[in-house]
């Protein structure tokens, strides 16, 4: 697996015609190398991997990346880092454009003359197609969110408080494995549902309002992320023709997702069904986002996609949302996978308008 994935970013370096690449992004220390501690850079080379770090984390990067050599820091992670670039012998080195902060990247500049120390590198997108042991570790995610949401149906009734909600969830899923929460739990009642970002506040639900819950798990350094929204009580007329139209507009989706499908269009015919319901103008955010590592990757489903076909082995999010002012709100998720004959939904949970 890490071989695999030295072997791509070596091709990266080739291409680019570099010596070496200094890695600082956390996930993608990970990623490149298995090890999770922080504090650390990794320089790769054609024909060297070496893990940078301190006295706090030899131990478990000896157990966590054991295909990199071990290069222990105590007068300052760049300094060791700018001796392993010159030890080696590199010319031309790149950094990660996008992870690589000013002040840092003007020190290494400093601590290697001589090196061509210019050219950013977009890493990320070799992460962009999921590997089986990814894909495993994203289910088990989608899993622990699903049992979530099912002990949480048991929970939520009037006089609760959203706060008390989240709290709820993000218990449940480390009760059941997950390291923390993948992200800010979104618990968004009645007017807030309006808010697509509503992360949970101390409001108390009250009967008869619309509740969107959009949370994940994160195991073993992976992500998951669903949404689903439920109605305390009875539904209304209106909350229940807003709820179909979103669910249409989440179910043809799901359909589109496969490969070959461009990210632009699998947006658009989601906002045209919304558009069929008279609610387009009530969706502005885009369709969605790969996630693994990071809950938001690339490549995207939106009006500004640049993914022009979608590859087996991607996951992604499908989560149309009507969000209208003075009224609330509703959202659907799904966590996708794009299989090679189309895509399976990893999320299990009812689609279908749960009342309580």
């Amino acid at each position: 697996m890490i071989e695999k994935r030295l072997a791509a970013l070596r091709a990266l370096l080739v291409n680019e015609q570099l010596d070496a690449v200094i890695v600082t992004k956390y996930v993608n220390l990970h990623y490149f190398s298995g090890f999770r501690g922080d504090d650390t850079t990794l320089v790769i080379s054609a024909e060297r991997a070496v893990l940078v770090t301190d006295s706090r984390y030899t131990e478990q990067a000896k157990m966590q990346a054991p295909l990199y050599e071990l290069v222990e820091q105590k007068d300052g992670l760049l300094q060791k880092t700018a001796d392993v670039v010159k030890e080696i012998g590199c010319q031309k080195v790149g950094f990660e454009g996008n992870a690589l902060i000013y002040d840092d990247f003007a020190k290494l500049t400093e601590l290697m003359p001589g090196v061509e120390f210019k050219t950013p590198l977009k890493l990320d997108v070799l992460r962009e197609i999921k590997d089986s042991t990814e894909i495993k570790l994203i289910r088990k995610a989608c899993g622990i969110a699903d049992a979530a949401f099912e002990d949480i149906l048991g929970f939520i009734r009037p006089g609760v408080t959203e706060l008390a909600v989240a709290a709820r969830m993000e218990g449940k899923m480390r009760e059941l494995g997950a390291e923390e929460p993948a992200f800010k739990t979104i618990v968004a009642s009645g007017l807030r549902g309006a808010l697509p970002h509503g992360i949970a506040t101390d409001k108390t639900i009250g009967q008869g309002e619309l509740v969107t819950l959009d949370f994940g798990a994160m195991y073993k350094g992976y992500c998951s992320d669903m949404t689903r929204t439920i109605c305390v009580g009875k539904a209304d007329e209106r909350q229940r023709e807003i709820y179909e139209a979103v669910l249409s507009a989440q179910k043809l989706a799901l359909t589109l997702i496969k490969p070959g499908a461009a990210g632009k269009a699998v947006d658009a015919a989601a906002r045209e069904e919304l558009d069929r319901h008279g609610l387009g103008e009530y969706f502005g955010h885009g369709l969605g986002h790969s996630l693994g590592l990071e809950i938001h990757e690339a490549p995207r489903l939106s009006r500004l996609s640049t993914c022009e076909a979608l590859v087996p082995g991607m996951l992604i999010t499908d989560e149309p949302g009507v969000y209208i002012p003075g009224w609330g709100g509703i959202r659907i998720e799904d966590t996708v996978l794009v299989t090679e004959t189309g895509s399976e939904a990893l999320i299990s949970s009812d689609k279908e308008l749960i009342e309580l």
